[in-house]
């Protein structure tokens, strides 16, 4: 083994990894392709586009550099890569979803983050479609509006800094969050933006109540208990 030459001095593009990996999951992996196949979905999302990112097994098995490092010969790493998914999906890490092409299922593999947990809801509940393109292999099947359109409509014009907390919350919250919490905020005649992060931030850090109606209605209650906040 040759040893490493260092990290280069330019400025390389850095792969966000959450704190919470490190406090909860680093000390709890003790198998080393199951750690290996969770670093590596944290880097290979990083580098995709769109709102709702996801790989396929064979994202994994055409990267030839990181299958040479998951055994010795073709089939070793096959059967290791097997493993280790199965490994992190039982875990928690990822999510698997099995998508219907054809008359095969594909299974798509998604971080357990907010926007994962609501494209795989969105794939059981039959919202996403093959897309035709393999290198995003789905699309939801209908047109959401951009955030910096359903805020100009409900709540008022951009500034250079609100665009850029509306591109951090599109990342963080799913989109039919942010278009409910801004209903909410409409409703209550509460039109800025901090009253309605904080109905995101609620829904994140106490859970939210996914109602199974379509339309998932916040009740007159709940719209009561949020008018009751203080507009910041």
């Amino acid at each position: 083994m040759s040893p490493f030459e260092g990290f280069p001095a330019r400025k390389e593009h850095l792969t966000p990894i959450p704190a919470t990996f490190f406090s909860e999951l680093l000390t709890e992996i003790d198998h080393l392709g199951e750690l290996k196949v969770t670093l590596y979905v944290f880097w290979r999302l990083d580098r995709m586009e769109g709102a709702f990112r996801c790989l396929r097994e064979e994202d994994f098995r055409g990267d030839s550099r990181f299958m040479q490092g998951l055994g010795k010969t073709p089939r070793e790493a096959e059967a290791l890569l097997t493993e280790s998914l199965e490994r992190a999906v039982e875990r928690g890490t990822l999510l698997r979803a099995a998508l219907l092409t054809g008359e095969s299922e594909q299974p798509l593999y998604f971080l357990n983050s907010p926007k994962g947990r609501a494209a795989v809801a969105a794939i059981q509940q039959g919202k996403w479609r093959p897309s035709g393109d393999p290198q995003v292999p789905v699309e939801l099947g209908f047109e959401r509006p951009s955030i910096f359109r359903l805020y100009e409509q409900n709540i008022g014009p951009l500034t250079p800094m609100l665009a850029e907390m509306l591109k951090e919350a599109e990342q963080l919250y799913p989109p039919d969050w942010i278009e409910d919490a801004i209903r909410i905020a409409v409703e209550n005649n509460k039109r800025s933006w901090r009253y309605t992060e904080a109905i995101l931030r609620r829904w994140q850090e106490k859970g939210r109540d996914e109602r199974k109606a379509p339309d998932r209605r916040d009740t007159e209650k709940d719209r009561r208990r949020y008018a009751d906040w203080e507009d910041a």
